[in-house]
């Protein structure tokens, strides 16, 4: 079985989440835009017309997205290369398969995760199923239920996790926005669902906190040592407010605008 890309690559998109999804105007964003709507800075070559100044136009809401490579997928894999422009009648469905493949590749995400973590036959079960899925045609893919997969797959991820981390301090679904949580011990803490939004993270080190569905927007998170984490994504760093100093796990990037 071909494996995966699960990293965006816009050049080989075709400006599906420019497209397909919807916001409104906030902090986020600097206009409402309506879904299965392209956005109005959407190029002629599927590019994004203000993609060096998104933050400063006011829409930190795209500098946050990451597709997990879905985008790509969808274009080049699932519809072979003919974007909805050349064939408008595949638009609607197009969008529908780029939001529920998105799913399918945040998934995989985390089930490479948990294969790098431990070797567990039950993870490679799980990998190669949501795989399988994602090579699936059109209707394929929109029959596939994510909550059913995220229930069958998230006690898998916490297994891991637990043998992993041992006993850290229990802050599941904790409410911490905006905490000062500088002093406090969060190595091996389980912060799942954990809410964080503006919290003070500044030079902690979290060890091998798991941070699996952690709301981190404008978390404070300079200099802090996240480079053992558990399960941290793309758009959680995304939307974290860090500095050069931060230390990340190897497999993210370090946002753009953290510098």
């Amino acid at each position: 079985m071909e494996p995966v890309d699960l990293t965006s690559d816009c050049s080989r998109c075709f400006g599906l989440c420019c497209t397909a999804l919807p916001f409104r105007r906030s902090s986020d964003f600097a206009f409402d835009k309506a879904p299965d709507t392209p956005c109005q800075h959407l190029d002629a070559g599927f590019g994004c017309s203000i993609h060096r100044t998104l933050r400063a136009d006011g829409m930190t809401g795209c500098t946050v997205f990451e597709c997990f490579g879905a985008g790509q997928q969808v274009s080049q894999v699932t519809y072979g290369g003919r974007s909805w422009r050349d064939d408008p009648g595949t638009a609607s469905e197009m969008f529908a398969v780029f939001a529920r493949m998105r799913d399918l590749h945040e998934l995989l995400v985390l089930l490479d995760e948990a294969a790098a973590l431990a070797s567990d036959p039950e993870v490679v079960e799980l990998r190669g199923r949501v795989t399988a899925l994602t090579a699936g045609e059109p209707d394929e893919v929109l029959a596939v239920d994510p909550f059913a997969l995220r229930v069958r797959i998230g006690p898998v991820l916490e297994r891991i996790s637990l043998l992993v981390r041992g006993a850290g301090a229990d802050l599941r679904h904790a409410d911490l926005a905006g905490a000062d949580l500088r002093a406090r011990d969060l190595r091996d803490a389980d912060l799942r669902g954990a809410l964080l939004m503006g919290a003070g993270l500044r030079d902690a080190v979290l060890g091998r906190a798991d941070l699996l569905g952690a709301d981190l927007r404008g978390a404070d998170v300079a200099g802090a040592d996240l480079s053992a984490t558990l399960f941290l994504t793309q758009p959680q760093a995304n939307a974290a407010r860090g500095s050069a100093a931060t230390r990340l796990p190897r497999r993210l990037s370090r946002p753009v605008h953290w510098t």
